[in-house]
């Protein structure tokens, strides 16, 4: 530890961050030894830059903001596309990946999001069976077993990996689920400096759901898919039970237009629904928040009279192999988000956070998009695929998606 130490004090001096060892010798050995590898893997020119961009102009400034074109599912009348995806999940071509590294916290629920009880009929399930149940109902049919892939994160990967193991994967073949950890960067507050959490430790946030790609690479997880012929992969988030995670007509639309990425959308309740829309930033397929979207852009209609930028991103995102190694050859670009963060000061007191205090660094994963030269677009009805899960109670709570989810099942 001694040679270690040596070389981070050498490490922190150069970078202007000492302060990071005023509570080192409070620690145990266990958590000295954690707290200097957490040093040695910060990329400290990383964070210096990503603190200094804070306030600087946003990219959508001066970028070309058009709507994007989209296919309607429901008035597709040629079944070629849905054949087309039924070949390549029948020809075990197809994966799933579930991001699923959030815990349940703003639902009251103590463990993963995952593992949240919806009261849904016949039975009450978690959330992971009933995603599990949409995939086992496709093997059924297709006689395949699809591979699934579950990100989880630092703080939820053991939970989630222990409920499986406890629910015997639900009957899932358990060769073809496999977990893999999220990346995490470190938060600094509001003068820069790099926060320790309240044990003393580096605090550390998820990178973001647009750090899967980085995640997948990291671990494997892309290795593993080409070694098993996978050429297509969903990519969705835990906390919509009713997502059609194997949509053959997206699938082979994707592959009959040649396109490395696909994506859902539903019709944006009205303007000032808070949901990121589809659009071309600089002629790319692109997502643009709803932060980011002008009171002119939200209210625009299109020549039909509805709202030209009305997609909205629900995180239904399909690609092919060949685009996710496309992406993850470079970093996708980081957002800023300012947050409410305990921290242990340099006197190792615990500073309890009443308001925004500290700085978030996540990527998300329609900036992927931008990657790839051109994407499919399928508008799909909001009450059959999206019922998620977010908030304790009223808008994307429990009570709506156990409604949508019974309705849609005639349950």
């Amino acid at each position: 530890m001694e040679e270690k130490l040596e070389k981070v004090k050498e490490l922190l001096k150069q970078e202007n961050a000492e302060y990071l060892l005023a509570n080192f010798d409070t620690l145990n050995s266990f958590q000295k030894e954690i707290f200097l590898d957490q040093i040695l893997q910060i990329n400290f020119k990383q964070i210096k830059d990503l603190y200094n961009s804070i306030g600087k102009n946003k990219e959508n400034d001066n970028a070309k903001i058009e709507a994007i074109p989209y296919v309607e599912k429901e008035k597709i009348k040629d079944e070629k596309y849905f054949k087309k995806g039924v070949e390549i999940v029948e020809q075990s071509k197809f994966a799933v990946v579930t991001m699923a590294g959030g815990q349940g916290t703003r639902l009251g629920h103590n463990g993963p999001k995952g593992t949240f009880i919806l009261n849904v009929r016949p039975e009450p399930k978690s959330i992971f069976e009933l995603l599990c149940d949409t995939l086992k109902k496709a093997n059924e049919k297709y006689h395949v077993s699809i591979p699934w892939y579950i990100m989880t994160s630092k703080e939820n990967n053991d939970d989630t990996v222990s409920f499986f193991e406890k629910n015997n994967y639900f009957d899932y073949n358990k060769n073809d689920v496999k977990f893999f950890m999220q990346g995490q960067i470190p938060m600094v507050g509001k003068d820069g400096r790099i926060l320790l959490n309240e044990d003393g430790l580096i605090k550390l946030a998820a990178d973001g759901h647009g750090g899967v790609f980085e995640s997948m690479f990291k671990n494997g997880i892309v290795d593993d898919m080409k070694k098993r012929g996978i050429e297509w992969v969903y990519i969705g988030p835990v906390d919509n039970p009713l997502t059609q995670m194997v949509d053959e007509t997206l699938i082979g639309l994707a592959e009959d237009k040649k396109v490395m990425s696909a994506g859902k959308s539903v019709v944006k309740a009205n303007p000032e629904e808070k949901v990121g829309v589809f659009c071309l930033k600089n002629g790319r397929p692109s997502v643009i928040e709803y932060t980011e979207i002008s009171e002119e852009m939200a209210n625009r209609k299109d020549e039909n009279g509805g709202l030209a930028f009305g997609e909205s991103h629900i995180n239904c995102n399909m690609f092919n192999i060949k685009g996710i190694e496309k992406i993850g050859a470079d970093k996708l670009p980081y957002h800023i988000a300012f947050k409410k963060a305990n921290y242990m000061d340099e006197k190792g007191k615990v500073v309890i956070a009443s308001e925004p205090n500290s700085y978030k660094f996540e990527s998300f994963i329609f900036d992927a998009f931008e990657k790839l030269d051109n994407m499919i677009i399928l508008r799909v009805k909001r009450e059959d695929e999206f019922a998620p899960v977010k908030n304790a109670e009223g808008v994307d709570s429990p009570e709506t998606a156990i409604k949508l989810y019974n309705d849609f099942y005639n349950l």
